[in-house]
């Protein structure tokens, strides 16, 4: 084929091309009539969301209000906590690095930190910075995440770095995904030695300034107006309770930013666009090469078979999740501390990004997968699913079995308070290799138990069965209470304590069950 029939196939070929990327627009307007809709369906004081389509802002709105104390509406502008989707800002952090040349991504860390631990020899020479950011350590899910949830605690970075050697195991190094955010508080130590300046200043000066997130913020201590800042809320029996705001980790770098949905459209458009910002995308914060590296699949996650999207595949980045649906990629995160959960949702092949920002626990980790799907859903010109519905049905059948679990405990729990129990037997201390000691003591005539380091970690003993107890944490702000359970030796005197949560709800930060309490010699 050559001369003009050439050229006239080409032209067609370029039209039919063109015409398969086009993708259906969805209206503020509809979004409005999505957001207010799930709104009546889930339990939530107040959201924001954001919609970025083709290089623009099409969507970008707050709903509810801040606070159910002072019902100032959410704005755009508003900063939610938008916890573990900090992570690819440590990412970006760790790409700005590589690109100076300070750092490559297969570096050991202990090159540059000399004191990290690891459970073995092995796994601590070997360990890559990459291996930081991938969640493919070995270690269990959440494991060590009680150094910082509840808040509060006095661990350090020092106490973190050395930790690890007193962890085991559950699967092999580099084989199996498991969540972990301690060590991305690790890669944010890392850019703190190699740039010489704190996590939360690297990310402020060379992340947050140059994209001009002028009302986004490294940490809740920079925060100095806190006027727009949206409470946290949490629900106890269907109704919504304002709690306090979680404080400071030991850096920032696993869930520490505050932000708002204008800001974060500069960021979906930076990454959209390949690491490049600006009106005439002129600048550059890190390189097409090292973007890449962040959407490569570093951390195998299984098949993920979903009809309804034709998916395929699914693992872990840098910082992000990715898999496919109707033969586009996925790029995405969600976030969760207490009263604020967030989502960012990225379709690079159709050049859209959507991000939701809650303020409410549980209720909102429904209301931004539900309005998320539908959105996208929207733009893939599919069917009404009834996303919110559906999520909202779930949701609601997951609390009614969680709380009947947890009514049951606490049932039994009251019918056997006059229950004898010799509280000599439980009475001391008790200490664990990493999360440090605990003490067992009477405090008003009932059986109590307390954390050394975890000061809000403290309770009544309440007798549940055999040598098990049911505590109810004075730190009500998540589902986390937990069973209590004495090994006694041959003279019936308690040697050690493993803990389990009670709700099957529980958040998988609180990782009791990887205790083990032993009993300190007097």
């Amino acid at each position: 084929m050559k001369g003009s029939q050439a050229k006239h196939f080409s032209i067609l070929l370029f039209v039919l091309l063109l015409t398969n990327t086009v993708f259906s627009q969805v209206s503020s307007k509809q979004i409005d009539s999505i957001v207010n809709y799930a709104m009546t369906k889930f339990n939530v004081a107040g959201t924001a969301i954001a919609v970025v389509k083709d290089g623009k802002i099409i969507h970008n709105k707050g709903y509810g209000v801040k606070s159910i104390a002072t019902k100032e509406p959410v704005n755009e502008h508003t900063q939610f906590a938008i916890a573990s989707n900090s992570k690819a800002f440590t990412t970006a952090g760790l790409a700005i690095l590589v690109e100076e040349g300070k750092i490559n991504w297969e570096d050991k860390v202990k090159d540059h930190i000399p004191e990290f631990t690891m459970y073995n020899d092995y796994v601590e020479d070997n360990f890559s910075i990459l291996d930081l950011v991938t969640h493919r350590s070995g270690l269990p899910l959440g494991m060590g995440d009680l150094m910082f949830f509840p808040d509060g605690t006095d661990f350090t970075m020092k106490d973190l770095l050395s930790s690890f050697q007193h962890f085991k195991a559950s699967s092999a190094f580099r084989t199996k995904w498991d969540y972990d955010n301690l060590l991305y508080i690790v890669a944010g130590e890392l850019i703190a030695r190699k740039s010489g300046m704190t996590w939360e200043a690297f990310t402020k000066t060379r992340i947050l300034e140059p994209l001009g997130m002028d009302n986004t913020f490294s940490s809740l201590a920079n925060i100095k107006d806190t006027s727009n800042l949206s409470a946290s809320h949490a629900t106890d029996a269907g109704n919504i309770q304002v709690i306090p705001t979680f404080k400071e980790m030991m850096n920032g770098a696993a869930g520490g930013i505050f932000s708002n949905v204008d800001d974060l459209c500069q960021w979906m458009l930076l990454h959209l666009n390949d690491g490049k910002y600006g009106e005439k995308l002129d600048k550059e914060l890190f390189s097409a090469t090292n973007h890449d590296e962040m959407w490569k699949i570093h951390t195998v996650m299984g098949v993920n078979k979903n009809p309804r999207y034709n998916s395929h595949f699914s693992g872990y980045g840098l910082g992000w999740f990715l898999s496919d649906v109707k033969g586009n990629m996925k790029v995405e995160h969600t976030g969760g501390l207490p009263g604020m959960l967030s989502q960012t949702v990225l379709i690079p092949d159709m050049d859209l990004g959507i991000v939701i920002l809650t303020n409410t626990s549980e209720d909102g980790g429904g209301l931004f997968s539900s309005v998320s799907h539908t959105i996208l859903d929207m733009y893939l010109e599919m069917d009404d699913f009834k996303w919110i519905d559906k999520y909202s049905d779930y949701l609601k059948s997951k609390e009614s079995k969680g709380d009947a679990i947890t009514d049951k405990v606490w049932k039994k729990v009251d019918s056997l308070k006059d229950e004898f129990i010799d509280v000599n037997t439980y009475l001391g201390r008790y200490t664990d290799s990493w999360f440090g000691a605990c003490e067992v003591f009477m405090k008003d005539d009932q059986l109590w138990l307390k954390f050394q380091r975890s000061p809000k970690l403290n309770g009544p003993l309440q007798f549940y069965e055999d040598e098990t107890f049911a505590i109810k944490w004075e730190y009500q702000d998540m589902n986390a209470d937990a069973f209590v359970t004495f090994a006694l030796d041959e003279k019936g005197k308690a040697q050690s304590i493993k803990l389990k949560g009670i709700s099957p709800n529980i958040d998988f930060s609180f990782d009791f069950h990887d205790l083990d309490l032993k009993r300190v010699a007097e």
